[in-house]
C-alpha cells in the first residue's frame, strides 16, 4: 500500500543521520585529503598536522597508528602518500583507479582491502529505468601504525563511522584492525539496509502482478527486469565480499589483532545472510517474472479467441452472400417471394446458434453457469463451467493476505 511505504521511507530517513559538511571528517568532496589524525591509546590526539609530521609523529612515539582520510585522489597526489607509506605499487595503482572487485591483498606487513559501498535510491515509484541501488568504493590500507582509506563516490562518508569508534577508546587501543573491522562491519550494515528497502519495491511489484488488470499492464514486464538489474548490482558488492571475510575471521594475518578476529567472523555471518538473502528475492523476482508472462499469455489468447469467434460469426453471411452474389440464370430462391427473407432468416438464425456456442465456451464473454445440456461434469463443458465458477468465486472472495514471515532480516536483528 502507497501509505505504509511512504510510511517506511519516513522512517528510514529519519534513522540516517544528517552530514554536516563542516566537520573536518566530513568535508566537502571537493578535498583529496579529509582528515588526518593521531590516536594514541585510543585517544585522538588534539591538532591537526601534515601527513608526514602525523607519521613521523607516531614512529617516534612507537605507539597509536595514523587515521588518513582521501577522497578519489590522483595519480600524482597519492604518489607521495604511497611512497611515505611504502606501499605496494600494485595496490596504488587499483587503490587510484576504481571500478575494482571486493578483494582482500596482503603486501608484506599491510592489508589491502577493496569494499563496495551501497546506497539505497529513494523513488515515489518504482519504473523501468528507476535507479534502485547507487554503488561506491571504499579503499583500505592497513599497517601496523596507519590506517589510510580511500573513497570513490558520493556516499559512504567515514564521519559518522569515525566519530563511534572515538567513543570506544578501548576498542580503538587494539590498533588498526580495529578501524578495519568497524569499516568492513559498516559496510555490511549497508547492505543490509538496502536489501530491507528493495523488499518495499519486490513488494509493490508483486501486488501490481496479481492485481485485477496485471494482464493488461505491458509495462510490469519492465520494472520486474530493472529490479532484477539493480538486485544484479548488489548482489556483485556483496558476495565477492565472503572470501575476504572468511580470511579475516580465519587466517593469521599481520596487522590483524587476534582479539578482532572473532568480530570478523560475526561480519561474515551477516554477510553470507544477506547474500542468502539476495538468492531468496531473486528466485522470487523470476516467480513473479514467469507468472506475469503467464498472464500475458492467457489475455493474448483471450483476444484471439475472441476474433476467431467473430470472424466465424461474420463467415455465415459472407459465405451466403457469395453464394447468391454470383448470379447464376437458375436460382430459384431469386424470383421467389419469400426468398430474401428466408434468406435473412437463416443468416440470423445461423449467427445467433454459432454466437451462442462460443458464449458458452467462453469465447466470448463470460461462460454461462453450469455444464452444457448433455455433458456430464467430467466432460469438456463441465471443465469451461467449472473453471468459470472457480474463477467467479476467487473474485468474489477477496485475496487473502500473504503471511507475515519474510525472508528478510533486518539490521537491527544483527548488531552486537
Amino acid at each position: 500500500m502507497p501509505v505504509i511505504r511512504n510510511l517506511r521511507r519516513a522512517v528510514r530517513g529519519a534513522k540516517r543521520r544528517t552530514v554536516d559538511l563542516s566537520h573536518p571528517s566530513r568535508s566537502p568532496l571537493g578535498n583529496t585529503v579529509v582528515n588526518c589524525v593521531v590516536y594514541e591509546d585510543g585517544v585522538r590526539q588534539s591538532g591537526a598536522c601534515p601527513v608526514d609530521e602525523a607519521m613521523q609523529r607516531v614512529q617516534k612515539s612507537g605507539r597509536g597508528f595514523v587515521w588518513l582520510g582521501l577522497h578519489e585522489p590522483s595519480a600524482e597526489e597519492f604518489a607521495r602518500i604511497a611512497e611515505l607509506f611504502e606501499l605496494h605499487p600494485l595496490a596504488v595503482e587499483d587503490a587510484v583507479h576504481a571500478h575494482q572487485r571486493p578483494k582482500l591483498e596482503a603486501y608484506d606487513e599491510t592489508l589491502f582491502a577493496v569494499f563496495k559501498t551501497c546506497r539505497y535510491v529513494e523513488h515515489q515509484e518504482l519504473t523501468a529505468t528507476s535507479e534502485v541501488v547507487d554503488t561506491g568504493e571504499l579503499m583500505v590500507f592497513t599497517g601496523h601504525q596507519f590506517v589510510i582509506t580511500i573513497r570513490h563516490g558520493r556516499h559512504g562518508s567515514l564521519g559518522p563511522l569515525r566519530e563511534g569508534l572515538e567513543r570506544n577508546p578501548e576498542l580503538l587501543a587494539t590498533g588498526p584492525s580495529s578501524v578495519l573491522h568497524a569499516i568492513a562491519d559498516h559496510v555490511v550494515d549497508d547492505f543490509l539496509a538496502v536489501a530491507d528497502a528493495m523488499q518495499d519495491d519486490i513488494d509493490q511489484v508483486e501486488t501490481a502482478v496479481f492485481s485485477e488488470h496485471a494482464a493488461r499492464a505491458r509495462s510490469e514486464a519492465g520494472r520486474i527486469y530493472q529490479l532484477k538489474r539493480e538486485l544484479l548490482e548488489l548482489r556483485r558488492a556483496v558476495a565477492p565480499l565472503d572470501r575476504p571475510l572468511q580470511a579475516l575471521a580465519t587466517r593469521s594475518l599481520p596487522p590483524v589483532d587476534p582479539d578482532i578476529r572473532a568480530y570478523f567472523r560475526d561480519v561474515a555471518d551477516h554477510q553470507a545472510r544477506v547474500t542468502e538473502q539476495i538468492g531468496a528475492y531473486d528466485a522470487l523476482l523470476d516467480s513473479i517474472l514467469q507468472a506475469h508472462l503467464a498472464q500475458v499469455t492467457v489475455a493474448q489468447n483471450e483476444d484471439m479467441r475472441k476474433i476467431t469467434a467473430w470472424a466465424a460469426i461474420v463467415a455465415v453471411p459472407t459465405m451466403v452472400c457469395g453464394v447468391y452474389g454470383m448470379n447464376f440464370e437458375h436460382m430459384p430462391e431469386l424470383r421467389w417471394v419469400y426468398g430474401y427473407p428466408l434468406t435473412l432468416g437463416v443468416i440470423t438464425l445461423a449467427c445467433f446458434v454459432i454466437h451462442r456456442g462460443f458464449r458458452r465456451n467462453g469465447w466470448l464473454w463470460r461462460p454461462l453457469p453450469g455444464p452444457r445440456p448433455g455433458n456430464s461434469p467430467g466432460g469438456d463443458g463441465g471443465r469451461a463451467g467449472l473453471a468459470f465458477r472457480i474463477g467467479a468465486h476467487a473474485e468474489q472472495e477477496p485475496r487473502q493476505p500473504r503471511p507475515a514471515h519474510r525472508v528478510l532480516v533486518h539490521e537491527e536483528d544483527h548488531r552486537q
